[in-house]
């Protein structure tokens, strides 16, 4: 094995340089992966940029093909991407399952562009996503995916597979035995939390094949990365260690954080202070290793206390923790710039305030140390900083917590935001990027992000007569009127975290959850999505992603509103009204799991199978579909249902099944004349969440054959109480 991974290391950095001659080739082998007749249709060539730091791209007629013209490999797939979306009215699909959808006949174009872009970085990725989207992603997922990124024009992703291979390495050198390292990492969809040190040991330990499959399994991502003009961040240390060193080295300053989100003490976490001559050392083995295994691009992602209280938050401490860091970078790799997520920024903004943000950011060098401002749809943290102090920039959208699968992300406002950053963000906003925590099924958010980082000179209108052509498949009024609904009505919530429609929220005794709350008027959504449903075909996948994320949320939203009738008429006794209120919720719970079911990345089927195809022996298998399982149910600490998931056979295994303890206890408290016994019903549905969490028994999951079909119905079904809940919801007051 060890002989192998030394090979294809050669070979990745190989293709690395080749990327730089290679360009042609590179595109040409994404339009062919993407379509060979797209292949045929386009060609490429490679032209010069017209000022440093500044990509290009053009695009125009050449007899029967379409010549695409840019400064490198990723500038001709976004090229490619502006001909596919712009004149064939195709969406990429980040999905690898998903084919792309092309007409018999491809078009040639009239016109002829020439388009630069605003920015020379663009960012994605999250540590959170690795979780709750891509832990058990093989290649062909990973292959698609970046493909997907370098279309929408990607050129520094977040590249932290196989981490874990690097450490095992590393601290096994230090002294630590297989169990005890393997023990200290968590199961495979908690990662993310452990690499930004908030846990340790969680639903681990690590099988040992994960590590190795992790391995090759990154060489292949970094080699196509680089070869489609990606520079990949990859980790540095930030100070993490396991429990063990104190014992192996007993003199060296290692302090126990504070706990995160309720776990148990068990699975806290450990710093090294940047002073100790230790750290220094660590950091030279983990590049060093790391660098054999993976090579550099010579930026690293560095997140010490995130979401975590470091061991002092005085300016003088925090500025000593940064500036060591970094020197412990630099004495191992004099390239090396350093790349923070401006998170904890946001999330603890109340303890840094400006002078110990100063400090910490200032520690490190001007240019070497750029930050993401994570969550600028709702906060600029650049604007209440000063800039970052004069470090480099990027703007970011996040727009998705938890994979968490509700209409949500303030799209418009977030555009609107990012124009004038652009305008008044200095010269040191470099870049825009989307630090998104799940992928969902909805592109539509991140494509008009990244469509700014172009000078495409395009209208909010023009983006929409673009986006409704391409997921209709052609030209279409009713989808361009849905989708200006949409855009302009509904896409106006900003993503919050354990956010999802009532039937995947915690059921709760007269009341619901405010984050289940409605921010706009139904009838809204309901026009939306009558008028997405008004065609006489679904020729496109983001066609069927459309009317499932749009109904799901719509009779979902109605769910709310039968809930708040039941417990009226529980509050009243009056069991005629309850079983008609209950037996409304029980067939909008059945009817969505059958809606989602006309999507495969709508059901939770396909998490599970992804799961346990990544495993080889029966014993890891199962190991993996608990990780996957727990992940989108209990979690852990404080943090059940932060990754609830709209999905089908989740909606009729186990969102249900809660709803029927909370129904049954009604009727059971009405009848007998006896409170509520509100203890018995949540222990009930305690025992059934960690049974359904651990359990390896195939999930009940409908079929949905016929999208369309189906959405009609249910429009037809629901039309005279979708109307009822219009009307009571304004009455309320609800809508502002």
């Amino acid at each position: 094995m060890k002989r192998f991974i030394i090979s294809f290391v050669t070979l990745f950095l190989a293709i690395g340089s080749f990327a730089q001659t290679g360009d042609v080739t590179e595109a040409q082998n994404l339009a062919r992966r993407l379509s060979p007749r797209l292949a045929e249709k386009v060609i490429f060539q490679k032209i010069k940029s017209p000022k440093k730091g500044c990509d290009v791209f053009t695009i125009r007629n050449k007899g029967d093909k379409v010549l695409i013209g840019g400064n490198n490999a990723n500038s001709m797939a976004v090229g490619l991407n502006r001909y596919l979306k712009q004149y064939c009215h195709t969406t990429v699909s980040w999905y690898a399952d998903i084919a792309v959808d092309l007409h018999d006949t491809l078009p040639s174009i009239d016109a002829n562009e020439t388009v630069t872009s605003r920015v020379p970085q663009r960012f994605f990725l999250n540590y959170c996503t690795y979780g709750y989207t891509m832990p058990f992603w093989d290649w062909n997922d990973w292959e698609r995916f970046i493909d997907w990124m370098a279309l929408n024009g990607i050129n520094m992703p977040l590249a932290i597979t196989g981490q874990e291979a690097v450490w095992y390495n590393v601290w096994t050198r230090m002294g630590m035995t297989d169990e005890e390292v393997r023990g200290y990492f968590t199961g495979p969809v908690y990662l993310p939390w452990h690499r930004m040190a908030n846990i340790d040991g969680w639903c681990g330990p690590l099988p040992k094949e994960w590590l190795d499959g992790q391995t090759v399994l990154q060489q292949q991502i970094l080699a196509r990365e680089r070869a489609l003009n990606m520079r990949p961040v990859l980790p540095g240390f930030a100070g993490h260690v396991p429990s063990k060193l104190r014992t192996l080295f007993p003199n060296a300053d290692i302090k126990p954080l504070s706990t995160w989100d309720e776990f148990e003490p068990q699975y806290r976490t450990f710093f090294l202070n940047s002073e100790d001559p230790l750290y220094a050392k660590i950091q030279k083995l983990f590049i060093e290793e790391q660098t054999k295994l993976f090579g550099t691009d010579h930026i690293y992602g560095i997140d010490p206390f995130n979401e975590m209280d470091p061991p002092s938050f005085e300016p003088e401490y925090l500025n000593k923790v940064s500036k060591h860091i970094y020197e412990s970078l630099k004495a191992v790799d004099p390239k090396a710039e350093w790349l923070q997520m401006g998170w904890f920024l946001y999330y603890q903004r109340k303890d840094y305030t400006p002078e110990r943000a100063r400090a910490m950011l200032t520690g490190v060098p001007q240019g070497k140390m750029t930050m993401l401002d994570y969550y600028c749809e709702f906060k600029e943290m650049w604007r209440d900083l000063d800039g970052f102090f004069g470090q480099p920039y990027i703007w970011c959208y996040l727009g998705n917590f938890g994979g968490n699968s509700p209409i949500q992300g303030n799209v418009k406002k977030a555009g609107e935001k990012l124009e004038a950053a652009l305008k008044e963000g200095g010269k040191n906003l470099v870049g825009i990027g989307s630090t998104l925590e799940g992928l969902e099924v909805q592109q539509m958010p991140y494509e008009y992000i990244f469509d700014k980082a172009w000078d495409l000179r395009q209208t909010d209108e023009q983006f929409l007569d673009q986006l409704a052509a391409r997921h209709a498949g052609t030209p279409s009024t009713q989808a361009r009127q849905a989708w200006d609904i949409l855009f302009n009505q509904v896409l106006d919530i900003r993503p919050t975290t354990f956010v999802g429609p009532l039937p995947v929220s915690y059921p709760m005794l007269n009341k619901e959850a405010k984050r289940s709350a409605i921010k706009y008027n139904p009838e809204t959504l309901y026009r939306a999505w009558n008028l997405l449903l008004d065609q006489t075909s679904v020729n496109t996948d983001a066609m069927t992603i459309d009317l499932v994320w749009t109904g799901r949320q719509l009779i979902g939203d109605l769910f709310y509103y039968e809930k708040q009738q039941f417990d009226s008429a529980m509050q009243q006794h009056d069991l005629a009204a309850m079983k008609q209120r209950a037996t409304l919720m029980q067939e909008i719970l059945r009817d969505l799991d059958v809606l989602n079911a006309a999507h495969p990345f709508c059901t939770i089927g396909k998490w599970i199978e992804q799961a346990r195809d990544l495993g080889q022996a029966p014993e890891v298998k199962n190991y993996y579909e608990m990780n996957a399982r727990r992940l989108i149910t209990t979690w852990g600490g404080d943090l059940n249902d932060y990754a609830c998931r709209n999905w089908s056979g989740l909606m009729g295994d186990y969102y249900a099944k809660r709803w029927q303890f909370y129904i049954d206890e009604a009727f059971r408290s009405v009848m007998t004349g006896e409170e509520f016994n509100d203890k018995a019903r949540r222990e009930k549905t305690g025992e059934l969440q960690n049974t359904f969490a651990i359990s390896t028994h195939p999930v009940q999951q409908p079929q949905c054959y016929d999208v369309l079909g189906f959405s009609q119905m249910l429009l037809k079904k629901y039309a005279a109480e979708l109307a009822t809940f219009s009307n009571w919801y304004k009455q309320q007051q609800l809508y502002q």
